[in-house]
């Protein structure tokens, strides 16, 4: 990691322990700790010494030892795989185990995705960009994702400007696309139909979003920075409490997220939309078949004592002629609401893109500059996340550490100019 708070924080969350928990295995007081954990700007903060830097790293060494003694010994890749192939389709292909290793590869990325490090290990490699929906986030995040990593993309956007529009089955358009590149991300606008190009080649697929399905790579950059906010704020994924709000009939993300959030224990889902778009009843069922309490709303008061409030933007595009009854204009998150019922440390999160119109009662813009805002470390994340993929997909993921040099440009210290400060949390 590329400072000692960043360390120590992706270090508790790796262990999963509080802050006090933490202090005590170091064998330190939690003031200590804290000062450990300071912004290195504050003048209360204080440098680890090199004695104990060396001793949490000893334990993670031996955490990892104790991971790989475990049940899974084949390749994160074959745990992962779809149909025995290395493709990533549902998060389901996912259990707790494989899902923390891939966060554990996803923090040997972050100096490459925040521009501090370069590695070339798929130079050589292309990527076929295949999107037949609107995308800018998704796609833009593969493809720079895979180029950090040394490879090049080919990419292609619009039912039109592919040659199914002439009639080309899926099958002809996978095997052929096949042979051209080494990877294909692929969104599409009907369910199931990233798995039917899977099924059509051996090399790694990712499903970027298959209409009202799934979109498994966004839920799992969710996933990681739920556990990196948590992780400075010393709270543990076991017995959270996240509430999803807003489309949660047609918004893949959340249909991804919440089988995610269902790997851990003692979870709490409060789920408020209108009536009309309620989660789908299946994953109700799912998340409360095991063991978690799920809370069905249409009332946004009900976010009260979330740690982590998901908004979703309206899939207006997916209607077929549905009225919605239940969304007005107080229907929306906004600072007010944020302020009156929830927790000061409370974490804002969306998938985006967020309607900024007026009267599209999505995320409001308003909460812009409150450090309980994630939206853009939720994006920045999506790089190191997807890289990891990339990465475990073919087979690299074990020659990162070793090909990483130093850039030759000077990049921002800041990537936003008005980017929140999250620390003012701590």
């Amino acid at each position: 990691m590329d400072s000692q708070q960043d360390f120590l924080r992706d270090a508790m969350r790796r262990l999963n322990l509080t802050r006090d928990a933490f202090a005590e295995r170091l064998g330190v007081r939690r003031r200590t700790l804290d000062t450990w954990l300071l912004p290195e700007a504050s003048g209360e903060a204080r440098a680890m010494p090199d004695m104990a830097q060396k001793f949490v790293s000893e334990i993670l060494f031996r955490e990892a030892e104790g991971h790989d003694a475990q049940k899974h010994h084949r390749p994160l890749a074959e745990r992962m795989s779809a149909d025995g192939r290395p493709q990533l389709l549902s998060v389901a292909q996912f259990e707790r185990e494989s899902l923390e290793e891939l966060f554990r590869i996803t923090d040997v990325m972050q100096p490459i995705a925040r521009r501090h490090k370069v590695c070339r290990v798929l130079e050589g490699a292309v990527m076929g960009s295949l999107f037949f929906e609107a995308s800018t986030r998704t796609r833009v995040s593969f493809g720079a994702a895979f180029s950090r990593l040394g490879g090049s993309v080919c990419d292609t956007t619009g039912f039109t400007f592919s040659s199914m529009a002439k009639g080309e089955s899926i099958y002809d358009t996978s095997r052929v696309m096949a042979g051209y590149v080494d990877a294909l991300v692929i969104r599409h606008p009907e369910q199931g139909s990233v798995a039917e190009f899977a099924r059509a080649t051996n090399i790694p697929v990712i499903n970027a979003g298959d209409g009202p399905g799934e979109h498994p790579s966004q839920a799992i950059l969710d996933m990681y920075t739920i556990q990196r906010e948590f992780s400075r704020l010393g709270k543990l994924m076991d017995g959270a409490h996240i509430a999803m709000v807003g489309d949660l009939k047609y918004g893949r993300t959340v249909h991804s997220l919440i089988r995610l959030l269902s790997l851990y224990k003692g979870m709490k889902f409060t789920l408020i939309s209108p009536s009309s778009l309620e989660m789908p009843a299946y994953l109700i069922e799912l998340a409360s078949t095991n063991g978690h309490v799920v809370e069905v709303s249409t009332s946004l008061q009900d976010l009260k004592g979330a740690d982590v409030v998901y908004a979703t933007r309206i899939q207006k595009e997916r209607f077929a002629g549905e009225n919605i009854e239940g969304y007005t204009p107080e229907f929306q998150v906004q600072k007010s609401l944020v302020d009156a019922v929830c927790k000061p440390d409370t974490i804002i999160m969306h998938p985006l893109p967020r309607d900024a119109r007026a009267g599209a009662n999505d995320l409001s813009t308003d909460l812009n500059l409150d450090p309980r805002l994630a939206i853009f470390r939720q994006t920045d994340n999506g790089i190191p996340v997807r890289m990891a993929l990339f990465a475990v997909l073919m087979g690299v993921e074990s020659q990162i550490a070793r090909n990483l040099r130093d850039v030759t440009w000077r990049s921002p210290a800041f990537v936003g100019p008005d980017d929140a400060v999250f620390d003012t949390l701590d």
